[in-house]
């Protein structure tokens, strides 16, 4: 559209024609304020011709026509004035842009970054409120863990100078019983200490001992739980024939907790076996067992706290042993890994036997 210098209109192209549904009879030689809307007019007289008096152009404004049956016609105008030499405005020149479709858009981005930010605001609100709640349940875990130990401590004494006096080989088996299920519980707060001291940051603590044998601590939890699984055959295959840089007790655990596992969910007429072998500067620890094998949608779950396989109800712990064996061998700067096929599933972890072919420290480590 191009104005005359009294502003009223003295040419409209072909485009313009058909948006607004005039001819151009309607709309040469009417004052462009009547082709605006009454928000138009108002920001037209208040900021665009003051503009166009003290710059002589407008840029990307938002200018609302008026189409033939009086609905506005939504534009971004750009105007220009021509002036003669001594600066009297001849034309005004403005191009307008149809912005229906680039309002919407500009709205609806305008609501996406609303329910965006909103959505982002709730989110960590939510992630406050579940970390809050996690680091309070887990120290509540630790402190539950620590005060139940004292308690055990004098049950397990009492069943010990009860176990001198017996007479009678029903009260050998009752005090032999309360034996056993005070270590079943002395190992249940173990772990679910373990598990807070990972969760809370301060790692499963080991501590490297080369000069300790490890061969004999995993042949004596063999023994122990052949007692406590009697009937099962546990087939063992130990050469450890040279010191292993690792804290004996913690590797002693996590082969109690691999050895347990296998006895629970593996075939009762097929032996179990444990291996381990120092060699190529690594000690290889396995430990396998026949049955079902293990779903391929639980493999990714095996090391994860509080997971359970299917298992006897009589057997069935807490579902952390393999989350703190899996901790345990990262302590050591290790790996454990599980395969399972219909034949056999095994277990095996793997570490340095120095310390210095490792890149780990003593002390706690944080297994978070």
């Amino acid at each position: 559209m191009s104005l005359l210098p009294n502003a009223r209109v003295g040419y409209v192209n072909r485009a313009l024609l058909e948006w607004s549904g005039c001819t151009a009879g309607q709309m040469l030689g009417r004052p462009l304020l009547e082709l605006l809307t009454v928000p138009g007019r108002i920001y037209y007289e208040t900021h665009l011709a003051p503009l166009l008096r003290m710059h002589g152009f407008f840029s990307e404004v938002a200018l609302d026509l008026l189409e033939g049956d009086g609905e506005p016609l939504h534009t971004i105008a750009n105007g220009k004035e021509t002036r003669d030499s001594e600066g009297r405005p001849t034309s005004i020149r403005i191009a307008f842009v149809k912005s229906i479709d680039r309002r919407r858009y500009e709205q609806e981005l305008l609501r996406s970054r609303e329910m965006a930010r909103a959505a982002a605001e709730a989110t960590e609100e939510k992630l406050q409120r579940e970390h809050q709640m996690a680091e309070l349940r887990e120290q509540f875990i630790a402190v539950l863990g620590h005060d139940l130990r004292n308690p055990l401590a004098a049950l397990s004494a009492g069943a010990r100078i009860l176990d001198r006096t017996v007479q009678s080989e029903k009260e050998r088996q009752i005090v032999a019983m309360m034996q056993t299920t005070v270590m079943r519980m002395a190992g249940l707060i173990d772990d679910v200490l373990d598990l807070a001291r990972g969760r809370l940051g301060g790692g499963i603590a080991v501590e490297h001992k080369a000069g300790k044998p490890l061969e004999a601590v995993l042949t004596q939890v063999v023994v122990e739980l052949r007692l406590a699984s009697p009937g099962r055959e546990i087939v063992v295959d130990l050469h450890v024939d040279r010191p292993v840089d690792c804290d004996s007790s913690r590797i002693g655990q996590m082969l109690s907790n691999l050895l347990g596992n296998a006895l629970t969910h593996g075939s009762a007429s097929k032996p179990v076996m444990v291996r381990a072998e120092t060699r190529d500067e690594a000690l290889e620890l396995s430990v396998s067992n026949a049955g079902e094998r293990i779903p391929p949608e639980a493999m990714d779950k095996l090391f994860e706290p509080f997971f359970r396989g299917k298992a006897r109800a009589s057997r069935q712990g807490l579902g952390l042993g393999l989350y703190i064996a899996s901790q345990i061998a990262k302590a050591h700067g290790g790996e454990l890994v599980a395969t399972s096929t219909p034949e056999e599933t095994r277990f095996t972890f793997t570490m340095p036997v120095q310390a210095e072919s490792r890149d780990q420290t003593d002390g706690p480590v944080d297994s978070t």
